[in-house]
């Protein structure tokens, strides 16, 4: 054992093997109690040291476990890894002497985890089912492992090999090919091309060996077939799609699927339905495809929001009419049902197919196909009038148009402290253990830390100490590596926990309370380093019983905290002779509502208490004012700046953000980390890891007053998710807008103008929430943010087809005025451009629907509109612009400017 452990320690895994054949059943019995001590100790060792160690002391203890269940734990530790798995070959020495059902059941087990996704893994278990003669475990980490084996066994020797002959003489071939396609995920080692038209791939090499029967071909079909079926991302289906192709099916194999082909068409992924539709044609062209079965798909595929896959379908319903007229019947009804798409254009080009057909047709089809015409839009009504004559059903007077928004949402009371060290207990450790910073829940979580560390401080340290066990911290750690650790980022409440546990050392603590956040800092590390002040503070005081509770913990869940309630605070810390902590009562003030007359009551109240903490509450709440006054950009006076949209200078003259001003007291007055939030900013680009979501709680719940500033400090991390498409830029806008609040300012349209035109769907999907809720709280000013909208494009900070899908996502939710109002203000400067912005139609086609529902918006027609109207020629930026003006002089549909309304969600509900 001696030999053993000293090979381990030296990281010598070939001497570790010779060690264990010495070794008989009670000396590696012995030895494993010793090996996992020193495996939990190489836990706390640096890199290098536990890379040293790694794969000597996995081999050892692998060679040491009696049970396969703990033999395949011990395997697959990933403490024991690294980048190249496990040295597998000296494991199958290690475990040579084991009976075959041993191994066997070892293989099973190692397969079932989810490690075995490596080549080395693969290998051990494939040796391990040869030697125990068993059926090989297919899992989809298995399948992962066997696929990256391939892939090496090409570049192994001299050259390269064809993939087709690597895949050849694998022993496992038959089972694991058809494996390919069960997982959720297909491995990613499939899509290792050496190039784009390499035709040396997987698909292409499963379909050769397909050919010379080493696979069985329909089992190759269906399980590709199948997979495109279950659906998933179109990343996810990239191989089984390419495989369908390489297989090159016969006709006969496409016609035993047209039931396939149409699931296919109608709901999958646009690259599955594309080829799909593709069969179909074919299919429909040799007469397989029942008029039945075509008019099934179409009534699905019409209805798709790709446009190339509605107008194929167009294509192909019209072939089958022209090849037999006496389909018309069964198929002019389901063209019909595309009256009412939501594109002008696919609706002209069903009315023009239907006006082709219809001579000859049946009274009462022609009359079911004039009441489905009663769908069509304005743009239209004339063609399908000209059509259907007096069987078109002139349209009826409706009910005036009533906006829908969502309801205004309402500030939830955060609620008390948990009453009960058990309850608390169970808040703090699913805090620390999902780095959790919600406000609600953090801050209710912090205060009951602070009250019960004062009332009961044993029962609590106690009991966090067995509901924290397993966080590294609180293991035998060494006491400079917790410190350092705490220092560089004391997290949410892991730092309170750990100096109420006595984990952390007394200078840290002194010199995070002490620290402020640096001039040149970005934004979002100095509203981080709030909450660090407060956590520090915490940690330093609490162990001392000094705070009955803390000040700051907000009356809503949005952060805001009634003045009356700091009030009363302030007068229980005054009977109970406490001082408040520097950094809990600035927060404090920062949240506290500075307006309306509740407010200057309060602050004669604050007077009263003779405290020094209560004249300066009362002070701040008669200066109400905001802690940063934003400065207005003025780059909206002269759109656009020049005849080609696209025509830019250089890239600092493209930003568009915001200033702020300074707030000498609070720059003067307040704790060193809150400093930062007075002085003046001007705006800056410099990247920052900030912006990623989760990495921090709701910055808006540090100024809940001051959304405008918050807005104004983020612009640059929106800026990135518009220009250069980074992820997550927006997720803060709805918590912002549901702050509430007056009327939103510059900063805050802008920061949504910016968030509606990002990059990614769901960065644009959080912007159109906070829109809606900003116009349900009645504090939109559409004509803002439409000039704001028309800035962006103007200095190409983002793309028109990208706010043209906001806007429709915001209008399908029955917002059609909000966003007819948003657009009207922006499009008289995008019309101006000789040369117009790409995708403007699109833009257009939102407007246009929205005038068709709600009529146009007050101030007359839209500047532009009629001069890009009659310009002429079939594009889509002239068929919209005479769109929206028609819809615009009619004056005309569900309802009328003049009768609008408003309601929220709760109110159509009731």
């Amino acid at each position: 054992m001696s030999k053993l452990l000293t090979a381990v320690r030296a990281g010598r895994k070939e001497e570790a093997v010779r060690a264990l054949a010495d070794m008989d059943r009670a000396a590696r019995k012995e030895a494993l109690t010793e090996l996992k001590s020193l495996r939990k100790e190489a836990r706390g060792w640096g890199w290098s040291e536990r890379a040293t160690v790694r794969h000597a002391l996995l081999v050892a203890g692998a060679g040491c476990h009696t049970g396969a269940a703990a033999c395949a734990a011990w395997i697959g530790g990933q403490d024991l890894r690294d980048w190249s798995g496990t040295p597998y070959a000296l494991l199958l020495d290690v475990l040579a002497d084991r009976d075959p059902a041993w191994l066997g059941d070892l293989a099973h087990r190692l397969a079932a985890r989810p490690s075995a996704s490596t080549e080395s893994d693969y290998r051990l278990i494939q040796e391990l089912v040869r030697v125990a003669q068993c059926p090989l475990p297919v899992t989809d980490g298995l399948v992962g492992g066997w696929v990256t084996s391939v892939n090496s066994a090409r570049w192994q020797g001299k050259g390269r090999s064809r993939l087709v002959d690597v895949l050849r003489a694998e022993p496992h071939v038959a089972t694991l090919a058809t494996a390919l396609f069960e997982g959720t995920e297909p491995p990613p080692g499939l899509f290792w091309y050496d190039r784009a038209d390499m035709a040396d791939d997987w698909p292409t090499a499963l379909a050769a060996l397909a050919g010379e029967g080493v696979l069985e071909r329909r089992a190759l079909t269906d399980r590709s077939v199948s997979r495109l079926l279950r659906g998933g991302k179109p990343g996810d289906l990239r191989f089984s799609l390419t495989m369908v192709r390489a297989l090159e099916l016969t006709e006969d194999e496409e016609a035993d699927r047209v039931a396939d082909w149409i699931a296919m068409a109608s709901d999958g992924v646009s690259a599955i339905a594309g080829h799909a539709q593709q069969v179909l044609v074919r299919l429909d062209a040799r007469g397989a495809l029942s008029t039945h079965a075509l008019a099934d798909v179409s009534a699905s595929v019409l209805f798709r929001t790709e446009k190339k896959l509605v107008r194929a379908q167009l294509a192909l319903l019209g072939a089958a009419l022209r090849r037999d007229g006496a389909t018309a019947g069964r198929l002019l009804p389901v063209i019909a049902e595309a009256f009412g798409h939501e594109d002008m254009d696919v609706r002209g080009r069903a009315l023009k197919l239907v006006a082709r057909h219809l001579p000859g047709s049946t009274p009462a089809l022609r009359e079911d196909l004039a009441f489905a015409a009663g769908r069509l839009g304005p743009m239209h009504r004339a063609a399908a009038r000209d059509l259907f004559g007096d069987l078109l059903a002139d349209e009826e007077p409706s009910a005036p148009y009533e906006e829908t928004l969502p309801p205004v949402p309402e500030p939830r009371p955060l609620g008390a402290a948990a009453s009960t060290v058990a309850e608390l207990v169970e808040e703090v450790s699913a805090l620390i253990k999902s780095r959790g910073r919600e406000a609600p829940s953090f801050e209710r979580a912090l205060d009951g830390l602070v009250r019960h560390a004062r009332t009961d401080r044993t029962a609590l340290t106690e009991a966090l100490r067995e509901a924290l066990a397993g966080v590294w911290w609180l293991d035998d750690q060494p006491q400079d590596r917790v410190d350092r650790w705490f220092a560089a980022d004391p997290g949410g409440l892991d730092v309170v926990a750990a100096a109420l546990l006595g984990r952390i050392s007394g200078g840290p603590v002194k010199k995070g309370r002490a620290r402020r956040a640096a001039t040149g800092t970005c934004a979002h590390a100095a509203l981080n380093g709030v909450l660090y002040a407060r956590v520090w503070e915490a940690a330093a005081l609490l162990p001392t019983g000094q705070l009955p509770f803390l000040l700051a913990t907000p009356t809503w869940h949005t952060g805001a905290l009634e003045p009356a309630e700091l009030v009363e605070r302030l007068r229980m810390y005054r009977h109970l002779d406490a001082r408040p902590g520097p950094a809990d009562f600035a927060q404090a003030l920062l949240r506290v509502r500075r307006s309306g007359t509740e407010a200057e009551a309060e602050a004669v109240e604050a007077a009263l208490l003779g405290t020094e903490e209560g004249d300066r509450l009362a002070a701040w709440l008669r200066a109400d004012e905001p802690v940063a006054r934003v400065l207005p950009h003025g780059l909206d006076s002269d759109l656009p700046t020049s005849g080609d949209w696209y025509d830019r200078g250089s890239p600092g003259e493209r930003w568009v953000l915001l200033s702020t001003g300074e707030h000498p007291f609070l720059a003067r007055e307040f704790p060193r980390a809150f400093q930062w939030l007075g002085r003046s900013h001007h705006p800056r680009l410099s990247p920052c890891y900030h912006w990623t979501p989760g990495r921090s709680g709701p910055w808006s719940a540090v100024l809940p007053q001051d959304t405008e500033a918050v807005a104004a400090w983020l612009m640059p991390t929106l800026l990135h998710g518009t220009d250069e498409g980074m992820r997550g830029g927006a997720w803060a806008l709805p918590g912002l807008v549901e702050a509430g609040g007056p009327p939103g300012g510059e900063a805050l349209h802008l920061a949504l103008a910016y968030g509606l035109g990002s990059r990614h769907p769901d960065d644009r999907l959080s912007s159109v929430d906070a829109l809606l809720i900003l116009a349900a709280q009645d504090r939109l000013d559409p004509a803002l943010l439409g000039r704001e909208l028309a800035v962006l494009i103007d200095h190409d900070l983002t793309k028109v087809n990208r706010l043209a899908d906001a806007a429709r996502t915001a209008a399908t939710t029955g917002a059609y005025r909000t966003v007819l109002e948003v657009l009207s203000a922006a499009l008289p400067s995008l019309l101006a451009y000789e040369r117009a912005p790409r995708a403007l139609g699109s833009i257009l086609a939102v407007a246009a629907e929205c005038a068709e529902q709600c009529g146009p918006t007050a101030g007359g027609p839209i500047a532009g509109l009629a001069e890009t109207a009659a310009r002429g020629g079939s594009t889509q930026l002239v068929r919209q612009a005479a769109r929206l003006l028609a819809a615009w002089e009619a004056g005309a549909g569900p309802g009328s400017a003049s009768g609008a309304g408003v309601s929220t969600d709760t109110d159509t509900a009731s």
